[in-house]
């Protein structure tokens, strides 16, 4: 009884009932995705290979269409199904609306100003609904057909001259540069490539910036290691970049005031014009600072003209799209009859005439399927615990949507891997992200603004491409054995450019 007076021994005793009392209760064991073997530190990293979109897809054949992975630091849900896909839609979408915020996008995109990268809430909202009843809404869209008549032009003249001289194209650097410089023409009224203004110059920044958004940050995976972004020099290039696209900006929107103070403003129909003018008049819900302005228009120009890759969606669209029917020569004749029949003795395709055009839409919704530019979507990040599919979610998970698989798995699609736009004849399937089995523009309330705009780019084009022109590969090769290997960035493009012999159409 003498040792229950000892102080020693009460003051061990108050120690103990201390700490057993701040000991948390075991929670409950959650019921987590499954998850292949994954190894120290890395994880899950080295599973994803050269293709991620294709490993991915294998794994989840192997654990499930909901899969848990750890990238590095990152816990990482993967899900390739339509029907989580669904669930997540009908039940979570604002718990899947955030995006985790990277090195690259906090610092070119001035901490996440942005509609593609802003957090959720107030101030995404009213972004947002600037970009989709002030800059992307039909009427502004349309308003925007004299850039792609303008550069469809340009297009046209260029490939003719070749067709003359019997030459050979490298058509993905000018399916490229004719989709820069229509975004060009939009968001800064003037062309990303040619002469030697200012704006000429923007299409080379915008190139640096995608490299430093396409590399590898260790900080970004392993949070403790972020000193070595700057000891390799990837966060000075970053801050390099942002400073350049300071002074740019500012060039630009002083010109663009100085214009408004001189009424010139009425033939300055740019997204920057629209946001200044809309900011004069106070049709703003909320004040945006030069800041702001900068993250929007920068935003504008990455979501269209390189959309998070080497090349932009238009583009890359494009060029599977002129590979695809190289390879099916049945499938251009038949998409070539219905523009031709169409458009009868025009000098080119008018845009009301594309409405008409069934099949060549589902060729364009075919293409889609099979080689979504983004095929991962834009990361989200869970801002909450949920249940889903019958697991346990945590919050603060990075998530993929892996679209690639999604639009190939065979309980949707008949014979998924072909490429046959007969299937989407009489279907109500769309890509606006209703039909959760084809969301190449993704779903939700994140879902990509500039739909309109990148689909009224890629009809018009195709469309007078295949009017004016019979398309043949190059030195007698055969359709059927093009290399349509993809190449993995930021977008999935071809590996190889796809080089042709334009041969002009007789009317």
């Amino acid at each position: 009884m003498e040792l229950l007076y000892n102080p020693f021994f009460q003051s061990l005793i108050l120690l103990v009932c201390l700490l057993i009392w701040l000991k948390p209760a075991k929670g409950k064991k959650l019921n987590l995705p499954p998850s292949p073997p994954k190894l120290p530190i890395i994880g899950n990293i080295h599973q994803l290979g050269k293709l991620p979109h294709c490993s991915l897809r294998d794994l989840s054949r192997k654990y499930g269409s909901l899969l848990l992975l750890q990238l590095g630091y990152n816990p990482t849900l993967v899900v390739s199904s339509a029907e989580m896909v669904r669930e997540i839609v009908k039940n979570h979408d604002v718990v899947f609306s955030n995006r985790p915020r990277t090195t690259a996008a906090n610092i070119i995109l001035k901490g996440c100003r942005d509609v593609g990268f802003a957090p959720y809430g107030e101030y995404w909202r009213q972004l947002r609904k600037i970009f989709v009843l002030e800059l992307l809404s039909n009427r502004r869209v349309h308003s925007f057909q004299y850039a792609r008549d303008d550069e469809v032009e340009s297009l046209i003249n260029k490939i003719s001259r070749a067709s003359v001289k019997g030459e050979s194209i490298n058509l993905t650097d000018i399916l490229v540069n004719v989709s820069h410089n229509v975004v060009s023409r939009c968001v800064l009224s003037g062309r990303s490539e040619e002469g030697e203004d200012s704006h000429s110059k923007f299409g080379e920044l915008a190139r640096r910036v995608m490299v430093l958004f396409m590399s590898f940050c260790v900080g970004d995976m392993f949070p403790y290691l972020r000193w070595l972004d700057v000891l390799t020099g990837y966060v000075p290039s970053l801050k390099a970049a942002s400073g350049d696209l300071d002074k740019f900006f500012d060039l630009i929107i002083k010109e663009h005031r100085a214009l408004k103070n001189h009424d010139e403003v009425t033939n300055k129909k740019d997204f920057i014009s629209i946001i200044l003018q809309l900011q004069k008049d106070g049709m703003l819900e909320m004040d945006l600072s030069q800041d702001d302005i900068q993250a929007v228009i920068l935003v504008s120009q990455l979501s269209f003209d390189m959309f998070l890759g080497g090349t932009d969606t238009t583009a890359t669209t494009l060029e599977w799209m002129m590979a695809e029917l190289l390879k099916h020569p049945n499938i251009m004749e038949k998409v070539q009859e219905e523009i031709r029949n169409v458009v009868g003795k025009k000098p080119k395709v008018d845009v009301d005439d594309i409405g008409k055009m069934e099949y060549l839409k589902c060729v364009i919704k075919e293409t889609f399927r099979l080689h979504p530019p983004v095929p991962l979507l834009l990361p989200r990040e869970t801002s909450a615990n949920l249940k889903l599919g019958g697991y346990d979610v945590p919050s603060d998970v990075t998530v993929f949507i892996n679209v690639w698989a999604i639009q190939r798995d065979p309980k949707w699609w008949e014979k998924p891997e072909e490429f046959i736009p007969e299937r989407f004849e009489n279907s109500s399937v769309d890509y606006k992200g209703q039909d959760f089995q084809f969301i190449p523009f993704g779903f939700g309330r994140r879902g990509c603004p500039g739909l309109l705009f990148g689909v009224a780019s890629v009809e018009y084009v195709i469309a007078n491409l295949l009017y004016l022109f019979d398309w043949k590969l190059p030195d007698g090769e055969i359709g059927k054995n093009l290399d349509m290997t993809e190449l993995y960035g930021l977008t999935v493009n071809k590996k190889f450019p796809l080089h042709v012999l334009p041969i002009s159409h007789v009317m």
